[in-house]
């Protein structure tokens, strides 16, 4: 039977025809997310509760201002908490002014200071100098032998070392250090909560984690510090709890739509990922005010994955030449060109963008459709110039890799624009400028975090697509063009990747090229892909780093804050 005339589940019983076939477990989610029971009524309660604990720790927060020092520890504690969205003018005000009137607070001989007050200040854009670190080396040039034993001030200096930029030396030296250092004294502090920050201060770096996820595993710190503010944390347990009922009313949402749309049938070759993609999503942003913009990347991720997986592990050359120019001419009567297998999903992104350019029009703002649809057909042809190398059996240069494979295939530039697309006003025509219609005159923020995804998702992921037919990796293409071994190769793969992190990092710096919740939807996107793709490709697989982040964002709660004293 002829590819015009079999569906897809024909089509994979057809042996005549050699096909990358991958065998993806199924999801492991059924229909658990699909009905849900939004309390109206509860949620507007919480948001009392958050009102009010809001308010206190607002006039606790301005109250510290005479104290620098303070005041910056229950930034910090709100920051890590994921409720400082709650407290952006506050901690901006607070910021500017601890900048302009208390760097001398710098000069301080406290390792655990001076790297609080950098870290604070650097990670919201002030251009703190890292010489402020020289004062702690000795005659030599080292780090001085003592600072070994100030177990929070090395702690420190690791977070504070992860926001470096390029030709910081004194920052690579001193992520160095206290990555070995606190590795070798790790399993002898006996302290706690000390031993808890460090051992996950080891496990995920600060900068690189998932700010809801890590905010979980802070909770659970922050509660048996002596210090910890209780109107702060008791905030942070019920705004968790509040934001997780939104979050599930959006996955039920998603999931009834997903079901509706019948791709996981009609394409059983495809990844089902529809919970896990949401989460992608969710971790990009989780704040109320982008539930539209939440819901439609979650949307637009789960499309990708199913475009991958057609391109990767399914579609013949010959099938895949149709699909590529049916998306290029974007009309909907190049369906019947079309196999078909393909014509639902053909027809389900055509039907999909549509949807979002009338929403767009209604916000009139129809310039952002013409970019995402851009996008898409910029990532359709890269999958297409890959599958052509891939039938040729052709390994790239590193540089035609560099060109196709990061910075359109990676999926991060389409991400980067359409993360922007459901955005307010912040977002304008200039910020899909920035981003880049054509991937090679993207921005250095968005180039960079297109080597972050591509890089690291081929370190994990290569030895396992190489067991069947697939288009070279960057390690492969790494290993042919400079004549070395897979190890070697991985090895200058992940300082690309701690380059790229440096990059990001720079492009953070006041004056910024774009407004900081823009950059925010970049650096997100980053970061799931250091969680998720750290050890395994945990998406493809279903690891335990991405099950894990469902169970805490959607399906564990935190104790029930109805039962205790509604008075903070």
């Amino acid at each position: 039977m002829s590819a015009n005339q079999a569906s897809s589940h024909e089509i994979l019983s057809n042996s005549n025809v050699q096909r990358p076939l991958v065998d993806f477990p199924p999801s492991i989610w059924g229909d658990q997310f699909l009905n849900y029971h939004f309390d109206e009524m509860a949620y507007g309660c919480r948001e009392k509760k958050v009102h009010i604990l809001k308010e206190k720790v607002k006039r606790e927060l301005l109250g510290l201002a005479d104290d620098p020092l303070m005041q910056l520890k229950l930034i910090d504690a709100i920051q890590r908490l994921d409720v400082a969205y709650h407290f952006e003018m506050e901690i901006e005000e607070a910021l500017q002014h601890i900048y302009d009137d208390h760097q001398h607070h710098l000069q301080d001989d406290n390792l655990y200071n001076v790297s609080l007050f950098f870290r604070i200040l650097r990670q919201d854009g002030f251009n703190v100098s890292s010489d402020v670190f020289n004062k702690f080396k000795d005659d030599n040039g080292k780090f001085k032998g003592s600072l070994n034993t100030d177990v929070r001030g090395m702690l420190e200096l690791y977070e504070a070392a992860q926001l470096s930029v390029r030709g910081e030396e004194v920052l690579d030296e001193a992520l160095d250090l206290t990555t070995t250092q606190l590795k070798a004294i790790a399993p002898s502090i006996k302290q706690y909560p000390l031993a808890a920050q460090v051992s996950r201060a080891l496990k995920q770096k600060l900068r690189c984690g998932i700010p809801r996820l890590e905010a979980k595993h802070f909770m659970s710190i922050y509660q048996h510090m002596a210090s910890h503010n209780k109107a702060l944390l008791k905030l942070a347990k019920i705004d968790f709890n509040l934001l997780q009922s939104l979050h599930r009313k959006e996955i039920s949402m998603l999931s009834r739509w997903w079901k509706d749309l019948g791709l996981a049938e009609s394409m059983p070759f495809a990844r089902d990922r529809l919970v896990e993609a949401y989460c992608w999503s969710l971790s990009v942003y989780f704040e109320p005010k982008y539930s539209f913009a939440r819901c439609l990347l979650a949307k637009v991720v789960i499309i990708i994955s199913v475009l991958d997986d057609l391109y990767d592990a399914f579609g013949t050359l010959e099938e895949l030449t149709l699909f590529t120019d049916a998306i290029n001419r974007w009309d909907i009567s190049c369906m019947e060109q079309l196999p078909i297998y393909m014509r639902k999903f053909y027809k389900a992104n055509l039907d999909y963008f549509k949807e979002i350019e009338d929403e767009m029009a209604k916000r009139g703002q129809t310039y952002r459709s013409h970019y995402t649809i851009e996008a898409w057909k910029s990532l359709v042809r890269g999958y297409f110039k890959e599958a052509q190398w891939c039938t040729a059996n052709y390994i790239p240069t590193v540089e035609e890799h560099y060109d196709v494979s990061i910075l359109v295939t990676s999926t991060y530039h389409a991400c980067a624009t359409i993360s922007c697309l459901g955005m307010d006003e912040t977002v304008t025509k200039e910020t899909f400028q920035w981003i880049g219609e054509d991937p090679k005159i993207a921005s250095k923020m968005v180039k960079a975090l297109s080597i972050v995804c591509r890089l690291m998702d081929d370190i994990v992921s290569h030895k396992f697509e190489q067991e069947r037919v697939h288009v070279a990796s960057s390690v492969e293409c790494y290993m042919k063009q400079f004549g070395i071994s897979e190890e070697k190769a991985c090895e200058l793969l992940r300082k690309e990747v701690a380059n790229a992190w440096k990059d990001m990092n720079e492009a953070f710096l006041r004056p910024t090229e774009m407004p900081k919740p823009i950059l925010m939807r970049l650096l997100n996107l980053a970061r799931f892909m250091d969680v998720i793709y750290s050890e395994s490709d945990a998406y493809s697989h279903l690891g335990v780093a991405l099950t894990d982040a469902v169970t805490y964002f959607l399906i564990d709660e935190l104790p029930n804050d109805d039962e205790e004293d509604d008075q903070p």
